[in-house]
């Protein structure tokens, strides 16, 4: 069937496109020229938490390269299996902060909506690897339960869409969501965290900018890049497509060993963010994730790595080092000034 409009082809599109995503680690091998022996750690499949990355993605990997900084971020790995202490499943305190199913309210003046468990890609370090998505589904009756939550606390004054990513949801869903956010008064800003717009950024369309355009509040669209090399052409326009409704957009990135350890990784991708209109927001240290713990980086080499990108940028451009720990009341800074050069 020819689809009848624009707007149709584009939601096709970046459908397509995820449904077209690379999901086991032999076809990603081929689609970049590597041979198994160039990644004897490479892990199995998993059916709780395998691969999957979309082409476009994997177009930006350059070939016959084992150690590429995005492709490490999403190849499974043997270290995975490995269950060092500290490492835990939900280590930002998800779970004792959930109010309702789907509602999560960890800090004074905000609440998060878990929209979905669907993401684009699956991220090695993710910090809901193991999150129970299935408790968390927001049907009709769970988002009814959560939006009488969220109303009937006037010391809400911001709502987070996250997920999952909140993109995998069609424009049609997030309108009826904005729509019943709407109704509730106090609500004064929407944010919205997704990686979508880095990963697929056709998934920018039309639809989706127009409702951004039309959303009632002060928007802030926090996306997700960790290297330079994840902003290619494409997803600049697609992030230039966002800021021109107004809306904010900060990144946060993770600091991961072997990914973006490095100042000149780090400086080369407050650059090109700042280039696409997106200012560098956020770089977290590791959520102590299980299964996460090979991309650890130490937090004295982690501060040394932001004392010496402050001498290289303008303080607009560096972001701040903070570290999530559950049941705290706001992420905690962990920028102080290394006393040592990183090694």
């Amino acid at each position: 069937m020819i689809p009848s409009t624009t707007e149709q082809c584009q939601r096709e599109d970046w459908k397509k496109a995820l449904a077209e995503a690379v999901r086991q680690p032999e076809e990603l091998l081929a689609a970049l020229h590597l041979e198994p022996a160039q990644l004897p750690e490479l892990l199995p499949n998993s059916r709780d938490f395998p691969l999957r990355v979309p082409l476009d993605y994997v177009a930006r990997m350059r070939r016959g390269d084992p150690h590429d900084p995005l492709l490490r971020q999403i190849l499974p790995l043997r270290q995975e299996q490995e269950t060092p202490p500290g490492f835990v499943l939900d280590p930002v305190g998800d779970g004792p902060a959930t109010a309702h199913p789907g509602l999560l309210q960890k800090y004074r003046g905000r609440a998060l909506l878990i929209t979905t468990g669907a993401c684009p890609i699956h991220c090695r370090y993710c910090f809901r690897r193991h999150f129970p998505y299935n408790e968390a589904h927001l049907g009709p009756e769970q988002l009814a339960r959560a939006l009488e939550h969220i109303a009937q606390d006037p010391s809400l004054e911001e709502i987070i869409l996250s997920g999952g990513d909140p993109l995998s949801l069609s424009n049609e869903r997030l309108q009826r969501l904005s729509d019943q956010l709407a109704e509730i008064p106090h609500l004064k800003r929407l944010r919205i965290h997704s990686r979508m717009p880095i990963v697929l950024p056709q998934r920018v369309d039309e639809g989706f900018v127009d409702w951004l355009a039309s959303l009632p509040w002060n928007t802030v669209m926090v996306v997700h890049a960790n290297h330079g090399n994840e902003l290619s052409p494409n997803v600049r326009a697609a992030l230039g497509r966002v800021r021109a409704t107004g809306t904010t957009l900060l990144n946060q990135a993770v600091l991961l060993h072997g990914v973006n350890d490095s100042v000149a990784d780090l400086k080369a991708l407050s650059e090109s963010l700042f280039e696409a209109g997106t200012l560098p927001y956020y770089l977290h240290l590791l959520d102590r994730v299980q299964g996460a713990a090979h991309f650890e980086v130490a937090e004295q080499q982690a501060r040394a790595l932001l004392e010496q990108l402050r001498q290289q940028l303008p303080g607009y451009l560096v972001p701040r080092l903070v570290r999530e720990q559950a049941g705290a009341p706001y992420k905690s800074l962990a920028d102080t000034p290394a006393e040592s050069a990183a090694p």
